[in-house]
C-alpha cells in the first residue's frame, strides 16, 4: 500500500471528473445543486487552477480529492479557510481515505502551510449522512442558510484545527 498526498495537476482533471462525479451521485439524486456533483473537464480545470485542489493517490490512482477554496466565493459567509468538493470514489469509500485526505490537507495545508487555526465547509440538511459525518470529526455548526434555491437548509461549519495540531 503506498499513499501520497499532493497537489491535484491539470493532467489530473480526467480522473478528478470520475472521482467527484461518482462521488456526488447521491447529491445529484437528492436535488442539490451543487457545482461538484456537476462535475466535468472545464469545471474541474477552472477549480484546480482557481484553488488549491488536492488528492490522495493509492497505488498511483487518485482515490480522494478536497479543494481548499482560495477564489474567494466563500467570503460572503465567512472570512474564515473553506473547503469544498470532497470527494471519494466509491470504489474506495468507507476505507478511510477520504478522512485520511482530510486530516493532512487540515493539518500541513491549512494550518501549517497557510497558518490558519480554523477552517470551514458547507453541507445540506437534508443529506442523510453528511452532517453526522462532519460532526464526529470535529466541526460545529455556525450558520444555517437558505439560499432559495431548491437546496434547502444548508449548514455552515467551522472546525479548530489548531486544536488537534
Amino acid at each position: 500500500m503506498s499513499e501520497v498526498f499532493r497537489r491535484a495537476t491539470v493532467e489530473d482533471a480526467q480522473r478528478l471528473v470520475d472521482v467527484t462525479y461518482g462521488a456526488y451521485e447521491l447529491i445529484r439524486e437528492l436535488g442539490l445543486h451543487w457545482p461538484a456533483a456537476h462535475a466535468d473537464i472545464p469545471m474541474v480545470l477552472q477549480n484546480v487552477q482557481d484553488n488549491e485542489c488536492y488528492v490522495l493517490e493509492e497505488n498511483g490512482i487518485v482515490v480522494a480529492t478536497v479543494t481548499y477554496s482560495t477564489s474567494g466565493e466563500a467570503k460572503a459567509i465567512t472570512d474564515l479557510p473553506f473547503i469544498k468538493w470532497f470527494a471519494v470514489d466509491p470504489e474506495y469509500s468507507n476505507k478511510g481515505y477520504g478522512g485520511r485526505l482530510l486530516d493532512w490537507v487540515e493539518r500541513e495545508i491549512i494550518l501549517g502551510t497557510h497558518g490558519h487555526g480554523e477552517v470551514t465547509l458547507a453541507t445540506a440538511k437534508k443529506h442523510p449522512w453528511l452532517v453526522e459525518m462532519y460532526e464526529r470529526r470535529g466541526y460545529e455548526r455556525i450558520l444555517e442558510i437558505d439560499a432559495k434555491n431548491g437546496d434547502g437548509i444548508m449548514y455552515l461549519f467551522r472546525k479548530n484545527i489548531a486544536s488537534y495540531a
